[in-house]
């Protein structure tokens, strides 16, 4: 009962109860008692002419009382109404401080009404609140020791490709350890290699070779448009592979190593039991046998020379002899063994490369385009001169590449068949290399895989 009374409902019922009763009071000493009474005693006694309220009727009555009473009332509910005014004054500063981001506002409890059960779930709130936010903050520093410590380049640039963030490795990779927040990505890739600054123009995935401190470095350029507060950004990590990928080569060597080391085994302990045998055999004088022990030792002996040519043939690429090659000769040599559409026409100037090599990795990546599962008429071959290169590219409509398979497909002997056969992409960049170009891999949008062999102008125009 007493909590119905204190609360702001039983508080306004008594003030509006004791503000009728005041106007009834008000009303009736004007009206009735004491002031008529008064105000004829004046008239007696000291011959003043004033009207009483009653003789201005019941209208007359009201309007005095109601010019009484409003000071009062006024004076009262600015009494009453203190407490809340003081309240929401309060709540409006803790909404502008919460407003700021800061959430240590709170207010001094004195009430038990409602008010008082409102100001205890705000603080129970900002509480909350300043606990979220430093758990918050916690989690923000260690994600940014982990994000400014890894060996991965990473940019986040955005609507108008300004830099709203980079981590250390992006300092040193485009400013020489200078902060980038703030600065014009595009600007920054002026200086940065022409290789690099088209992949992060592509907008695609993309595994590049390019030219730094006078050695070749790999990069895996990731790159993801997404929305951050509202407004579009673009997150690009830039991944140095070369360690990666010289760690890999080693590891695949090793492989092959111990499978020539085990082939090797299988054939060199039959042949030396064969021969122990056919010597105890010529000792005893049983030579009708040994024609059968030497056809066997031949036969591991062949298949033993086999297997040691097929990797042998890798091993020994010959060097490129370049030599003039005319275009649409060449194009007509190369439909005879895969077939693909040409996306524009070749250049006038007649290319000079090693005809032979490069027909063959056309024709493997042409034959690895048409087996990635895009339409037949999407397997495309460009020809173009770009400034100081010349570009071969074979494009293609599959699924394209992941990052961890985009990231190892130029390893040796490395293939996603399922049968585990296939140099094709290893052999590309092989031979590439040797005639001083690089070779791109990069998804396309919508889709499917590029593959880009990209010859200097200098080995071409010789």
């Amino acid at each position: 009962m007493w909590r119905r009374l204190n609360s702001l409902q039983g508080r306004l019922t008594w003030l509006l109860a004791v503000a009728g009763l005041a106007g009834a009071l008000i009303y009736a000493g004007i009206t009735q008692w004491p002031l008529p009474q008064l105000l004829l005693w004046l008239r007696k006694d000291m011959a003043l002419s004033i009207r009483a309220p009653m003789q201005l009727g019941i209208y007359g009555g009201l309007l005095v009382s109601v010019l009484v009473l409003l000071p009062l009332a006024f004076l009262l509910a600015g009494r009453v109404m203190e407490p809340v005014s003081r309240l929401l004054r309060a709540l409006e500063g803790a909404v502008a401080s919460y407003r700021d981001g800061d959430f240590s506002f709170s207010i001094a409890i004195n009430r038990s009404d409602e008010l008082g059960e409102l100001i205890r779930m705000h603080n129970a709130l900002g509480q909350t609140l300043r606990e979220q936010r430093q758990h918050l903050v916690q989690r923000e520093l260690l994600l940014d020791t982990v994000v400014q410590n890894t060996p991965v380049a990473l940019v986040l640039t955005d609507s108008i490709g300004r830099v709203a963030y980079a981590n250390i490795a992006a300092r040193h990779l485009f400013n020489e350890g200078r902060n980038l927040v703030g600065l014009d990505f595009a600007a920054l890739l002026v200086d940065a290699p022409e290789a690099l600054r088209k992949a992060v123009e592509s907008g695609e995935d993309a595994l590049l070779s390019v030219e730094m401190d006078g050695s070749e470095e790999t990069f895996h350029l990731s790159q993801r448009a997404f929305r951050l507060q509202g407004r579009p950004h673009r997150l690009q990590l830039f991944r140095r592979m070369t360690r990666e990928l010289s760690r890999q080569e080693v590891a695949t060597w090793k492989r092959v190593i111990r499978v020539i080391s085990h082939e090797l085994n299988n054939s060199l302990a039959p042949i030396s039991s064969l021969a122990h045998s056919g010597a105890e055999l010529a000792r005893r004088g049983q030579l009708d046998r040994l024609p059968s022990v030497f056809a066997t030792i031949g036969e591991r002996a062949r298949h033993l020379h086999g297997f040691i040519a097929g990797y042998a043939s890798f091993a020994k690429l010959p060097t490129p002899q370049p030599v003039a090659v005319e275009w649409a000769r060449f194009l007509e040599g190369l439909a005879l063994h895969c077939q693909y559409r040409l996306a524009m026409p070749p250049p006038e100037q007649p290319g000079v490369f090693d005809a032979v090599q490069i027909e063959q990795v056309l024709i493997n990546l042409i034959k690895n385009a048409h087996e990635s599962g895009g339409a037949e008429d999407e397997v495309t071959l460009s020809i173009l001169e770009v400034g100081t290169e010349l570009r071969i590219e074979v494009a293609d409509r599959g699924p394209g590449m992941s990052e961890t398979v985009l990231a190892q497909a130029l390893l040796p002997f490395y293939s996603t068949k399922r049968s585990g056969t296939g140099l094709g992409l290893a052999l590309a960049r092989e031979i590439t290399e040797a005639h001083g170009g690089r070779v791109l891999l990069a998804n396309r949008e919508g889709g499917g895989l590029r593959v880009s062999l990209r010859l200097p102008q200098a080995v071409v125009s010789r």
